[in-house]
């Protein structure tokens, strides 16, 4: 039991440092293999544990761009199938962390193998997305 807590330690912070350290930036091939491996294991844990939040962000989107009554009916059909397709990308990413998947690379419409995500925006939420700054709130002093 200690040994699988100490693991899990370890693991969690080799995500956490792997992935804040490249969290914004877009040019990804120039990293080590290591470091896109670990952005993987991190991508997926993130898509697994806040897939949930594809609710509120689609029914704002469906709300800004449609009205309240599609975002109370279409929204939540449209944030259901978000969510799963989430789900299951981030189990998949977790799953396959250490090999690179077929199609899966930075190049768009590139049949190479790579660790590239798998669905995109890559993250459930995006800079696009965050609106009112409570995830990234000095996204422009970091550029």
């Amino acid at each position: 039991m200690n040994l699988l807590k100490k693991t899990l330690l370890i693991l969690t912070l080799m995500v956490v440092v792997g992935v804040s350290a490249h969290a914004y930036s877009d040019d990804y091939e120039r990293y080590p293999v290591w470091d896109q491996i670990i952005r993987k294991l991190g991508r997926g844990i993130a898509n697994t544990a806040f897939g949930v939040c594809e609710f509120p962000l689609k029914w704002y989107e469906v709300n800004h761009e449609e009205g309240g009554f599609a975002a109370i009916t279409y929204g939540t059909f449209r944030a259901l199938g978000y969510f799963i397709v989430r789900e299951v990308v981030g189990v998949v990413e977790i799953l396959t962390f250490p090999v690179p998947l077929p199609g899966c690379s930075y190049t768009p419409d590139s049949p190479e193998w790579g660790y590239a995500p798998i669905i995109r925006p890559e993250w459930v939420i995006s800079p696009a997305q965050d609106k009112y700054g409570f995830v990234y709130p000095e996204l422009d002093t970091l550029k």
